[in-house]
């Protein structure tokens, strides 16, 4: 379209050339600038003859298109629907008109839905609360399910030139002022996107692709039926609850199959839903949908998720039924769950247990009467009722023999009789929708007409498209059904859906049971979802469940669905994946669930513990035994001589060294961890002191000997007394300290074993206990030099000679012990410790006292004065 020349010259001449072609889908844009103001033309390929502008003189070009049913009242609606399915499609050169369409196939639910809006025209026109005085009119296009005839359809609706062009101004408002329709997304999305232009407001009833909610692409668009958006996530959801991880997918290739399968694939991934495959295909490509099926047939996947339409999913089932592919369990969209053409018995054997979402429906009254009233006597010009009739009832309606029918009508056929999509009631899912967009406009018309009750609607009905689009952005109202009726920001309904499952009725008829329902203002969870759906529910996994033990170890280069499974490390059990245990348990030996690890300490039960115990008691005995004998024989010259009171001191020590080991023994605690360590500690230097204090009396009393020497003064037994306090004293004092700012307390130790937890005592200060263990050393290792210095002192009995041998044992085992009590895990680092004292305090016993007794109660004749000094006469050789 070129700029405009004189005023009343010819404006709208089109010389055009297609800047898309794309299938069977052509549309020229052309736009100008005339006079200030922006004007665009819609130019049609296939019968183009639309024209809307702001300036005189407009020519029609191509052959108009009349409506399919068509009433004039004060207000018209427009109606889009494929009333057949095939359309006639020709080559279209660009150089000649195109020919008129010849559709084929009649849709019996696409003339059913046009009856519903017919019906809902009427009952508005008849009811006085709704737009009273005002009559409403209707313009209904089939445009035979093709993206061009849809476009054309909108086209007409918008300029409202059937015939033929008698107003030559341009400048008509539109025809309509809404339409509703279309059926299938990809149809919808081309009528919205040419008349959004024009403010023209589109309510479809079956348009489900979410791409339809955007505002900015398409502001005049809305519908009644729930967006894709949270029909594909609802799918995903359902997958999941029937614990299907592998599934294929097929979809539509148009916008329906392809926008809802992307969100589909994209919530299955949420989920935890692995795709084996996503294919796509469309009726028109026989040789894509081999393929498609062929995949499926290959597939692993018992779970096909179909993304598709009715007439995509009737070709489909075409094919699966000559392969016999059977076995599948089929997840449906609403687009054909409830497909009654589709439930026959011999697709039941592929599409039994089917299971999907379905739009809910309400029984609209009066509309089965209405649409059993339609005959072809009513209409006797209308092709599109004759060609409804002769498919209904498989004859010829006109005298002239059909080329399809043979057999003329005998005018005595009933829809009464009928039953297939047009009379069968299930279809009120889709009309129910139809039927609310019809009242959501006229609502919509009757608050901007200002309508009041028994008084009217406004004298003025000359009300624009953008007013009833702003009126429908307000709507909101309840159906006499009981259905309430708004649209959100996106023109969108609420997200509600029906669960359905196809079974097998009581007569043999598949029978679409609801056995749920999804509801997106709720949590996304399926309330009320009752188990009634097949009673064998297929097992479709890329991989079995892992037993107890396993993990899953994900397939190089395949979805996560597909792994291996391998075994659980120790201390791990299997929870959806290898979890390690508590630190205090330990995984049990199938690997399925955690137990407490097994308590390690040196008990009184188990054999180590009672031969330590064996030990300790009878050192114990012994030493008490040994102080019976020296109490006896207290006044004999070989007790006397070795200074008695210091040993029964040492005897009382050794008792309680041997005793003390006790405390190693059984469960740790707080008390026995602070016992064990000071008992052995004082009673030990307690032994040494009373060993060290006889050494020092044994030095001092054969220096005592020498002329001139009163050295013993300094070392009667008040001062031997004061000496072995002094030395305990000191280590008392060490363990107070000790105690008081880091005392050993009970410790669960599990470094040295995994499935092992060691009780033992903690020393708490490292300080502490190498300092008394220290202090121990210290007095033990003067001992020793002092009693080595003594060891040649002449006398029969010099008693240094043991002292000095007893310490070498002592020393011995006491250095021997801390390599030991370092490197010894668990409870042998208390058995060694425990050895370490009974062994030292053996040492001490054996050395000290046993030649002693040997003399007082073998030896008696030894035991005198005379021998004790070494004044005895050596015997002759």
């Amino acid at each position: 379209m070129g700029p405009g020349g004189n005023h009343g010259d010819p404006v709208c001449h089109c010389s055009y050339s297609c800047l898309e072609y794309k299938q069977h889908t052509e549309l020229c844009w052309i736009s100008s600038l005339q006079t200030g103001m922006h004007v665009q033309l819609a130019l049609l390929a296939l019968g183009a003859y639309s024209v809307i502008a702001q300036s005189p003189g407009c020519q029609l070009l191509g052959t108009a298109v009349m409506p399919s049913f068509s009433q004039e009242g004060q207000i018209n609606l427009g109606g889009v629907f494929s009333l057949h399915e095939k359309p006639g499609y020709s080559q279209n050169l660009f150089t000649v008109k195109p020919k008129t369409k010849d559709c084929q196939g009649l849709d019996f639910r696409q003339f059913l839905l046009a009856q519903t809006m017919i019906f809902a025209i009427e009952e508005i026109n008849n009811r006085t609360d709704i737009l009273p005085g005002v009559t409403l009119g209707y313009k209904i296009y089939d445009t035979c399910a093709s993206v061009t005839f849809s476009v054309q359809s909108a086209m007409a609706l918008m300029n409202g030139y059937e015939e033929m062009l008698t107003d030559t101004s341009c400048s008509r408002p539109a025809a309509v002022k809404a339409i509703i329709g279309e059926s299938g997304s990809t149809n919808t999305i081309a009528i919205a996107a040419s008349v959004g232009l024009f403010q023209i407001p589109v309510i479809s009833h079956f348009a489900t692709c979410a791409c339809l909610s955007d505002r900015k692409e398409y502001p005049t668009f809305f519908r009644t039926i729930p967006s894709d958006y949270y029909q594909s996530r609802a799918l995903a959801q359902l997958v999941k609850h029937f614990g299907w991880t592998w599934v294929g997918a097929v979809r539509s290739d148009n916008d329906y199959g392809n926008n809802g399968m992307a969100t589909f694939v994209e919530a299955a991934k949420q989920e935890g839903i692995c795709i084996e495959f996503s294919v796509k295909f469309h009726r028109t490509e026989p040789e894509k949908l081999l393929k498609v099926v062929d995949i499926i047939k290959r597939g692993t996947a018992k779970v096909v998720v179909a993304f598709v339409d009715i007439l995509e999913m009737n070709s489909l089932l075409e094919q699966l039924t000559v392969q016999n592919i059977t076995g599948l369990q089929l997840i449906g969209t609403e687009a054909w769950i409830t497909g009654t053409n589709l439930a026959t018995p011999s697709s039941y054997r592929i599409l039994g247990g089917s299971i999907g979402f379905a739009v809910t429906g309400t029984k609209i009254n009066g509309l089965k009467e209405f649409v059993l009233k339609l005959h072809p006597s009513n209409h006797p010009n209308n092709s599109d009722v004759k060609d409804f009739w002769e498919a209904a009832f498989q004859c010829s309606v006109t005298k002239e023999t059909s080329s399809n029918y043979k057999t003329p009508c005998t005018g005595s056929e009933s829809l009464t009789e009928l039953k297939n999509q047009y009379t069968d009631e299930s279809e009120i899912r889709i009309t129910n929708n139809v039927y609310k967009a019809v009242y959501a406009v006229a609502y919509s018309l009757h608050s901007q007409l200002e309508c009041m009750p028994q008084k009217g609607c406004a004298k003025n009905l000359q009300t624009e498209p953008w007013q009833v689009l702003d009126a429908l952005k307000k709507v909101n109202f309840t159906l006499r059904t009981g259905e309430r009726v708004f649209f959100d920001g996106n023109g969108d309904p609420a997200a509600k859906y029906e669960v359905v499952n196809w079974q097998l009725g009581p007569n043999g008829a598949v029978e679409f049971k609801a056995v749920g329902y999804y509801d997106a203002t709720l949590p996304p969870v399926f309330r009320g979802f009752m188990c009634s759906c097949a009673t064998q529910k297929p097992t479709s996994v890329c991989s079995e469940s892992c037993p107890s033990g396993t993990r899953k170890a994900v397939r190089r280069g395949k979805p996560v669905c597909c792994y291996d499974c391998v075994p659980c490390a120790e201390g791990e059990i299997n929870s959806n994946d290898c979890i390690p245990c508590d630190l205090e348990y330990w995984s049990n030996e199938k690997r399925d669930r955690c137990v407490l690890k097994t308590v390690e300490f040196l008990s009184f039960e188990e054999v180590m513990g009672i031969v330590l115990v064996i030990f300790s008691l009878f050192g114990t005995c012994l030493t008490v035994l040994v102080a019976v004998v020296f109490l006896a024989h207290k006044n004999t010259p070989i007790v006397r001589a070795n200074n008695s009171e210091l040993s029964f001191l040492l005897l009382f020590s050794l008792t309680l060294c041997f005793l003390c080991s006790l405390t190693f023994i059984g469960r740790p605690s707080q008390w026995s961890c602070m016992l064990r360590h000071t008992a052995f500690g004082v009673t030990f230097v307690l032994c040494i002191s009373c060993v060290l204090g006889k050494t020092i009396v044994v030095l001092m009393a054969f220096r005592a000997t020498l002329p001139g020497s009163n050295v013993m003064k300094w070392f009667g037994p008040p001062q031997q007394r004061l000496t072995v306090l002094a030395f305990t004293l000191i280590q008392v004092l060490i363990c107070v300290l000790w105690l008081t700012f880091s005392p050993p307390f009970p410790n669960k130790n599990m470094k040295y074993y995994k499935d092992k937890v060691i009780l033992e005592c903690d020393v708490g200060s490292a300080v502490g206990f190498w300092a008394v263990l220290g202090y121990i050393g210290l007095l033990s290792l003067m001992c020793f030099v002092l009693a080595f210095l003594a060891r040649k002192l002449p006398d029969n009995f010099n008693e240094a000679k043991f002292i000095a041998f007893s310490m070498l044992i002592f020393c011995a085992v006491w250095i021997t012990f801390i390599p030991a009590y370092v490197s010894s895990p668990g409870k042998l680092t208390v058995a060694v410790e425990i050895f370490a004292i009974l062994a030292s305090s053996f040492g001490l016993l054996f050395c000290i006292f046993v030649p002693k007794c040997y003399i007082v109660l073998l030896k008696p004749e030894l035991n005198s004065r005379k021998h004790v000094m070494g004044k005895m006469p050596k015997k002759s050789l």
